[in-house]
């Protein structure tokens, strides 16, 4: 009879991010597939994989070791008839790869599109200046160059003490409709050397390359942890910042509800491309220029990246139109 434990829920991991390359490598072996196969149901050992499969140990041994290194597996070492035994087992049932990128929602005359915040495509970083994936330093710190590694598409979190970055949202818009509003919501503070509580920095959004208005950011935030912050992360640096809404309308634009400056959804163009540029920033003429922390959904208090949300109407024209 067999009393092996077997697995009766579903286990589902989310893959994004730095795990999917990896992953997906495991995965790339007809081996492995065949070795999760077997492991659907079942505990089992070195020995009963190997003869399931017809192969030798150092093989099975091999392919074992590179599943449970990315966590696809669990190995546990136990008393045997002979000696000890590696019991293995499966993990998940089932992987959901989330592909990098902005993602785009569509609700009820609102068009949401969240942006990860290290898919930029323009960048011009100063010291003090660096990237943090949710795991480790993105390249090296203070060295602009850092921002054109590779791996800056998983930042959660990057700094500069001047200059800008710069992103291209896709335009969702509905063919026929018009913007009535548009949001950007952002977590962001200044940045000073580790961290600063006392360190204004006047913070500038552009959309389209209009100045939309200036924030200024009261300090540095740190000394705590955030409540996303990574364990690995030293709490005498940045650790959190501010929830931050800008909004433009036909009336001007706003930011947390105030009154900003009179530019308008008109002047914002926002129907004349297939994109929407958006840039934040520190204006070399700031009278605070005390630079910029920018959060991802995986650092700070907020689990969000940069976040677009445009309410729109179609005209009572357009809606005719559309009717017939």
């Amino acid at each position: 009879m067999n009393n092996k434990p077997k697995f009766t829920s579903k286990r589902v991991l989310i893959v994004e991010g730095e795990a999917t390359l990896p992953i997906a490598k495991a995965l790339a072996s007809e081996t492995r597939q065949i070795i999760l196969s077997l492991l659907t149901h079942n505990v089992m050992n070195v020995s009963e994989i190997a003869e399931a499969m017809n192969m030798p140990h150092s093989t099975v041994s091999f392919n074992l070791n590179q599943l449970q290194a990315v966590g696809l597996i669990k190995v546990e070492v136990e008393p045997g008839t002979r000696g000890t035994q590696k019991l293995c087992a499966k993990r998940y049932d089932e992987l959901v790869f989330q592909l990098p990128g902005a993602a785009a929602e569509v609700a009820p005359d609102v068009v949401t599109v969240s942006m990860p915040i290290g898919s930029y495509r323009h960048v011009e970083a100063r010291p003090t200046c660096g990237l943090a994936s949710e795991t480790k330093i993105i390249g090296l710190l203070d060295d602009a160059r850092s921002f054109f590694e590779p791996e800056h598409l998983h930042a959660q979190l990057l700094w500069f003490g001047k200059g800008y970055v710069e992103y291209a949202f896709p335009n969702n818009l509905p063919f026929g409709a018009v913007a009535r509003s548009i949001e950007l919501s952002m977590e962001i503070c200044s940045e000073a050397p580790q961290y600063n509580l006392e360190w204004p920095s006047d913070i500038t959004l552009w959309i389209n390359g209009c100045d939309v208005g200036t924030w200024t950011s009261p300090g540095d935030m740190g000394g705590t942890p955030g409540l996303l912050t990574p364990s690995w992360w030293h709490e005498d640096q940045t650790t959190y910042g501010l929830l931050k809404r800008w909004s433009v309308t036909a009336q001007g634009s706003m930011i947390d509800g105030m009154a900003l400056l009179p530019i308008t959804l008109e002047q914002l163009n926002l129907g004349g491309s297939n994109h929407i540029k958006v840039r934040i920033g520190i204006k070399d003429d700031a009278r605070h220029q005390g630079g910029i922390n920018l959060f991802g959904r995986r650092f700070g208090n907020y689990p969000q990246d940069l976040v677009m949300r445009i309410a729109y109407e179609f005209p009572a024209e357009a809606t005719r139109t559309l009717a017939k």
